[in-house]
């Protein structure tokens, strides 16, 4: 297996300046753009449907948005690494792991939200359960946090049922 080399991303200044820490995630997997697709993670395979077939391309340029929320839940931080065998689109066969526990071990929510604009819930602000997605995209992989944050405010004027940020953020690619 090749060894993933370390191209993380800074998590968003609100993060730091406001820590949220979880001690569970959720997970899902998707692939795109390649001609089989494997992705095994605590023991189970989230891409069944591509292991012996193509993946497709994705559906349009803001396809992520569509990701929702990650459909394995409550997996206590942090199994072995996610082990990723795929065909890129061009034909080569690739091998990976993927260490989510490395690439989150600082077990801090990635979030864009300022405290002051933050909903308490209970004692403090919400500290729930992130989504983590993995994404293989022909010979790219991709790890990325979600994590719905209540507000205090409207996020979209006029929408009673916007009192949240739901943002996706890019915490650590590579290219093989």
């Amino acid at each position: 297996m090749s060894n993933q080399v370390d191209t993380r991303i800074e998590p968003p200044a609100q993060t730091n300046a406001v820590p949220l820490r979880f001690m569970a995630h959720n997970f899902a997997a998707h692939c795109y753009n390649t001609q089989s697709c494997s992705v095994v993670y605590d023991n189970h395979q989230f891409t069944r449907p591509y292991e012996d077939n193509p993946s497709g391309a994705p559906d349009g340029p803001d396809y992520q948005r569509r990701w929702g929320t990650a459909s394995y839940l409550g997996v206590s931080n942090f199994p072995s690494p996610a082990e990723v065998r795929w065909t890129s689109h061009d034909g080569v066969a690739h091998e990976a792991k993927v260490d989510i526990g490395d690439i989150f071990k600082s077990e801090l929510i990635w979030h864009g939200v300022p405290k002051a604009d933050m909903a308490d819930f209970y004692e403090g602000p919400v500290a729930g359960v992130p989504n983590v997605f993995l994404e293989v995209n022909d010979r790219t992989i991709n790890a990325y946090m979600k994590m719905l944050v209540p507000t205090k405010t409207e996020q979209i004027p006029g929408n009673k049922y916007s009192y949240g940020r739901n943002d996706l953020f890019l915490a650590w690619s590579h290219t093989y």
